[in-house]
């Protein structure tokens, strides 16, 4: 009789049936390879509890608002992303948001100037911020902590030395207030959907055809046709709700498109792909030829730029920028709509489009409490908690990869 060869029970995975399936998704589970499903499945859950809870949550008009109240916060989040590939830290996103939302407004009201110039000069302040910050970092290795912790106090001083002794001021520009206030009617809401979506599908295309060219093996055509039609219904539901209530918001559309591009970015160029080697592992990206110095500058000078766009989107929603602006718990939703939304705080992993997904997640939360008329502490702690759970699956799936690489 021959002798049984022992099996590696990680192989059970790979047999037929429910026991094989089943542990094989808690694999991919702990190594961190489904992707967004975690997220989709755990929003999906919020939004059906608050349905339940209040009929409201789910009607058009909150929806609407929903997606109005995040994208400000989710701007932010998207350049947290950003710094977060790097294995880095960001605090003074927030006290940032706040600065350029300060400079954009005084120049507009009290010093006159144009929209453009204004919207520009805001903007160029978040930038200067986030130069100044990782130039300070990479130049004198003063840790990505310790720096922005330092402007968090340091730009928010200048804040309200921007607003002066009054404190507040009121934006009355139409330009900018239209960055909130303006809605696309249905027919352009559904015609940019289907432009979206066209260009999504010919982008699958022509990715599959490459891969065909360059010998690749393609993955299968039921893969391929979820990647499409995916995204497509979830624009195609997006669109229905926003043209049953006011229109498509052009904030959504800002936000989107930032998040879109920043995504862009990050698979389709040579510099998305240096982001992420510096974030996997500096040293070995060091040794490959990278500027890591340059890449950390620059993604440090591109999130501030993004905090800045956050921050007036923000003071566009409220018609107004005030002392408080960017700060409470602005900085920490970002951070974990990031971390919520699959961005690893250990650099090297994640995605754009994590900061939409983790957006929503808060935003749903505090959406849902808001119409369930719960106090500020409940709100809190549940959000804590999600941050907590999301961090924690994301420390076991590091450690399932590096036990995977020692195996």
């Amino acid at each position: 009789m021959s002798a049984q060869v022992p099996v590696d029970p990680r192989l059970v995975s790979d047999a037929p049936g429910p026991k094989g399936a089943w542990v094989a998704w808690r694999r991919r589970l702990a190594q961190g390879e489904l992707g967004s499903l975690p997220v989709l499945v755990g929003l999906a859950s919020i939004w059906l509890l608050f349905s339940f809870a209040n009929p409201r949550f789910l009607s058009a008009v909150n929806l609407t608002n929903l997606m109005l109240q995040i994208s400000a916060m989710g701007t932010l989040s998207v350049g947290l992303v950003l710094v977060l590939l790097l294995g880095e830290i960001d605090l003074s996103a927030g006290a940032v948001s706040g600065l350029a939302a300060a400079v954009m407004a005084t120049l507009s009201v009290q010093r006159g100037w144009a929209p453009v110039p204004a919207l520009l000069a805001g903007l160029g302040t978040g930038a200067a911020v986030g130069l100044f910050h990782g130039l300070w970092m990479t130049w004198l290795r003063v840790p990505s902590f310790v720096v922005t912790l330092a402007g968090l106090l340091g730009w928010q001083g200048a804040l309200l030395s921007v607003l002066g002794a009054t404190g507040t001021v009121n934006l009355t520009d139409e330009v900018i207030l239209a960055l909130t206030g303006t809605f696309f009617p249905p027919a352009v809401a559904w015609g940019a959907a289907g432009v979206v979506i066209a260009l999504h599908g010919a982008t699958v295309a022509l990715g599959r055809r490459r891969r065909a060219a360059a010998g690749l093996p393609l993955p299968p055509w039921r893969h391929t046709l979820m990647t499409v039609a995916g995204p497509a219904v979830v624009i195609v539901a997006a669109v229905a709700v926003f043209s049953w209530d006011r229109g498509l918001p052009l904030a959504v559309v800002l936000f989107a498109g930032l998040a879109s591009g920043v995504e862009w970015m990050l698979r389709r160029t040579r510099f998305g792909r240096h982001v992420f080697a510096v974030g996997g592992n500096a040293e070995a990206a060091r040794r490959a030829g990278i500027r890591v110095r340059g890449v950390r500058v620059a993604v440090f000078t591109l999130a501030s730029t993004l905090a800045a766009a956050g921050g007036i989107l923000a003071g566009s929603r409220l018609m107004a920028v005030n002392q408080s602006s960017g700060s409470g718990d602005v900085l920490l939703n970002a951070i974990a709509a990031a971390v919520i939304g699959g961005t690893s705080l250990f650099g090297g992993r994640g995605s754009a489009w994590s900061a939409l997904l983790g957006a929503l997640v808060i935003g749903s939360i505090s959406n849902g409490m808001d119409l369930l008329a719960l106090s500020s502490s409940v709100k809190f702690m549940v959000t804590g908690g999600v941050l907590l759970v999301a961090a924690s699956i994301d420390a076991l799936s590091r450690r399932e990869r590096q036990a995977a690489g020692r195996a």
